[in-house]
């Protein structure tokens, strides 16, 4: 849905066209009066349309969505996703497709906690699950045991049972609270990555190029996912335990394209795909890499409260990069 935002915003359907993609080659400007050939609405709008019911979910779901068997979980959010595919592509108006996007961020944010949670039962898979057993829901114990610290301090839980307010609460409380050393950096690394990709990915414009607009959105979107594709994938290869460094390059990607953006010294778009793709490995590795640190640091009967509570991260660091990004855009494409 985001790689679509360019063509979703700027494409003008008829009754006999139904294709989201402009077959014409020729670059069509939408403000002639900016040089950044903006569309009405900035692109941010798809991502907030994608994000904040996904927000919603994830803010909710430690609250009892663990009480929902996973099954209808995971059928809710096929049905979702299918819906969203459909809605998007039948649709004339901009207002029905982003109906579309609300219902696949649905899709996405169900599907991710509820797949996030079941990883606490299950110590690796490829192909097929089975119901869980009494296993070891950490897997490979002897490898993982010299990479374990306690995610929470055990002399906190030494407190008289009457001075306690409720141990359920508290426990949920201890353990976000242990939490947040990892939820900080991966909630910097999102809200800079989607502030370049919602926010500026559209102003990166080069008209010396054989790439229309819309192609080149397209193909910014696409590096930015196999970079994080990649990087997703690398983590018995690379693992990274200090995830601050990677918001730290996040942050610093996003300064150094938007002083691109406002003084245009790149000579190359090719230049712009190589950052992207760094920008996407640096998002893929903060993902995989924080949630297999809390894997390992979390007991077990705190795993699973600890991995739905902790996918908020993503989440919010990407509905505060919406929210700042449509303002931003409205500034940028008055200038001329």
């Amino acid at each position: 849905m985001l790689s679509a935002a360019h063509d979703i915003l700027s494409h003008q359907r008829t009754a006999g066209n139904q294709s989201h993609v402009d077959p014409d080659p020729t670059p069509t400007s939408h403000n002639s009066s900016s040089r950044f050939d903006c569309n009405p609405v900035s692109t941010a709008a798809v991502l907030l349309a994608d994000i904040l019911p996904t927000l919603i979910i994830k803010l909710l779901a430690p609250l009892g969505l663990h009480l929902l068997p996973y099954s209808p979980r995971v059928l809710t959010s096929g049905i979702c996703a299918a819906g969203s595919f459909l809605l998007v592509a039948f649709s004339h108006s901009v207002t029905i497709s982003l109906c579309g996007v609300v219902l696949a961020s649905i899709s996405s944010g169900l599907g991710e906690v509820t797949f996030l949670s079941l990883t606490a039962f299950y110590p690796s898979y490829f192909l097929l699950l089975t119901s869980p057993g009494p296993q070891d829901p950490r897997g490979e114990e002897d490898s993982d045991t010299a990479a374990r610290q306690p995610l929470i301090n055990n002399e906190l839980w030494r407190v008289p049972r009457g001075q306690r307010s409720s141990p359920a609460s508290r426990s949920c409380l201890l353990t976000f609270q242990g939490l947040l050393h990892y939820i900080i950096p991966l909630v910097l690394v999102y809200f800079a990555e989607y502030f370049i990709n919602q926010g500026l990915f559209e102003l990166l414009f080069f008209r010396n190029t054989f790439l229309t607009h819309a192609e080149q959105y397209r193909w910014y979107q696409m590096l930015y996912q196999a970079g994080v594709f990649a990087s997703r994938s690398s983590l018995r290869c690379c693992p990274i335990r200090h995830t601050w460094v990677l918001a730290l390059l996040q942050c610093l990607n996003l300064a150094f394209l938007l002083v691109d953006v406002w003084l245009s010294f790149l000579p190359s778009i090719y230049l712009i795909f190589l950052i992207i793709v760094f920008e996407g490995l640096l998002g893929g590795a903060a993902y995989v890499n924080t949630f297999h640190n809390i894997a390992l640091e979390t007991s077990d009967e705190h795993r699973e409260f600890a991995m739905a509570t902790a996918c908020i991260s993503d989440t919010l660091g990407i509905s505060l990069s919406g929210l700042l990004a449509l303002p931003l855009h409205d500034f940028l494409c008055q200038l001329t």
